[in-house]
């Protein structure tokens, strides 16, 4: 979930609740990620994560909307990590995200050794490892993943966002059926599932949730044409989300849709300029003609 901000640059927590509520009842989102990349999260700080977790919870159950919450809480500092995977869960959290160490870029075992450390500090809460090469510079291999699961079953799943078809065939053969695997790339989730994933953890689902949720059960259900039409539907969508720096489309379109009164970001991130505004107008014509092709 994007993180909205006001026009002084401030949490907008008022408009964070709406927004939940509107990604799981218009969405059909069924569960939401606080906290994560999308959420701008290197900008946030650990007070405005807390919260965000606990009103977003709170906002939910009220209405009578509660899904599962994930709330990133992965650093490349594990005594960082565990403070605020501890903090996270305190607020409410029902499991937590956490990425593969960036920047400093640990071997496999002390990858082994970081996510221990943290399963270790909240050991009934899920863990979801975050395998993002692209933003962290190393890549978790399925064997590091099997060898976490198999010391730690509170390790259920992985965010898979490298587009190595071999490698998700790879997760799916070594571990076992509690283990899930889901598409971290939107562009990704078919091919994904094909090899073994469950679903997606996706960006394009604070627009076209309804859709992505028939393809995929679509595919689920067997009927692999219907899921592929919706495939090749979608994926143009998708594409074009990450023409800019994420969240800088989705965000500025949620706005322009009049889903967030505003879109502001956080430097680094930065507002479209005039000559990116052409993308915008795009995304907005496509995204007007698929709803009409799938309602």
């Amino acid at each position: 979930m994007v993180t909205p901000f006001g026009a002084d640059g401030s949490l907008d927590l008022i408009t964070a609740k709406a927004l939940a509520l509107h990604l799981v009842t218009a969405q059909r989102n069924d569960a939401l990620l606080l906290n994560g990349t999308t959420g701008e999260s290197p900008t946030t700080t650990t007070d405005e994560k807390i919260a965000l977790i606990k009103g977003v919870k709170a906002h939910l159950a009220e209405n009578n909307a509660t899904v599962p919450i994930i709330a990133g809480a992965g650093t490349n500092n594990t005594a960082s990590s565990i403070a605020l995977s501890q903090a996270s869960v305190a607020a409410g959290a029902d499991a937590l995200l956490i990425v593969v160490p960036y920047y400093n870029k640990p071997s496999q075992n002390g990858m082994v050794a970081h996510f221990s450390a943290i399963a270790d500090s909240v050991p009934s809460t899920p863990l979801i490892i975050y395998n993002i090469p692209g933003r962290t510079g190393v890549l978790m291999q399925p064997e590091t993943m099997a060898r976490l699961h198999e010391a730690y079953p509170t390790i259920v799943g992985v965010k898979q966002s490298h587009n190595d078809m071999e490698a998700v065939s790879t997760i799916r053969r070594l571990l076992p059926k509690t283990f899930t695997i889901w598409s971290g790339d939107d562009p990704l989730t078919l091919p994904m599932m094909a090899n073994g994933a469950t679903g997606v953890i996706s960006v394009l689902s604070h627009l076209a949730g309804p859709a992505i949720a028939a393809m995929m059960a679509a595919y689920t259900a067997g009927d692999v044409a219907q899921a592929h039409a919706l495939h090749q539907r979608l994926l143009p969508l998708a594409q074009q989300l990450f023409t800019l720096p994420n969240p800088t489309i989705v965000k500025t379109v949620l706005a322009r849709r009049g889903v967030l009164p505003t879109a502001t970001f956080r430097l680094p991130m930065i507002a479209v300029d005039a000559s990116e505004e052409a993308l915008i107008a795009k995304l907005l014509a496509d995204l007007d003609a698929f709803d009409a092709w799938f309602a």
